[in-house]
């Protein structure tokens, strides 16, 4: 009987922007991410589902122009004229969200906004900020493609000093979830599995750290 699995979280992974790998899944967002500081307004959100890699490349974002992360409370005033990133802003759409998306565009001031669904969809009690949320340019990063999630993996694997067989990749991506975090946990699994068992790292082994796959033929 088919079971479905559930991978544990990796740890936190580095957001080095050449380790983001860009395909039809996520170009477009790259490509309006790239256009700052040229935003209109000096605004954008950028959303999509999780394990998607938009925290990867809003923090590469935010490390190449020195924004300011923001994840907690914020020292207002010491925002004005700066870029900044606010993280899962979707789940704080409060009073201090509008002051800081109306410091974007004043002294060169700039604002990223992450989330899971667009801003339209964000709940608010704050009028004056419904309009600026609904005013939002968006770039929308769609589910980790096949492109994205075996770079993930390879780029896992070779950061663990680990050689697969070829044929694990496929194996592998038509069963993993789209989410790049349950890739490098599944690499992780593997990595201790292949050195406590020393063994190869190949399907035969997945199939038995990972449990069986829901839609595995083979199985």
């Amino acid at each position: 009987m088919s079971t479905q699995f559930r991978l544990p979280l990796a740890a936190a992974p580095t957001y080095a922007r050449e380790d983001f790998a860009v395909s039809p899944s996520n170009g477009d967002a790259v490509a309006l991410l790239d256009g700052w500081p040229a935003w209109p307004e000096g605004r954008l959100a950028l959303v999509g589902p999780a394990g998607c890699g938009k925290t990867h490349l809003a923090r590469a974002w935010a490390e190449a122009v020195d924004a300011v992360v923001i994840e907690g409370d914020a020292d207002l005033p010491a925002l004005r004229g700066r870029a900044v990133l606010v993280e899962n802003a979707d789940q704080r759409a409060d009073e201090a969200l509008f002051h800081i998306l109306n410091m974007a565009g004043v002294d060169g001031g700039t604002v990223l906004l992450t989330g899971r669904e667009a801003p339209l969809a964000w709940a608010t009690a704050v009028p004056d900020l419904r309009s600026r949320l609904n005013a939002l340019s968006v770039a929308t990063i769609a589910p980790p493609d096949d492109a994205v999630l075996e770079a993930v993996l390879r780029r896992a694997f070779a950061q663990r000093l680990l050689k697969p067989d070829p044929d694990l990749y496929p194996y592998l991506l038509s069963r993993l979830p789209r989410s790049a975090a349950e890739a490098i946990a599944a690499a992780d699994l593997l990595d201790e599995a292949a050195a406590q068992q020393r063994r190869e790292l190949n399907k035969a082994l997945a199939r038995e750290v990972l449990g069986d796959f829901e839609g595995d033929e083979e199985g």
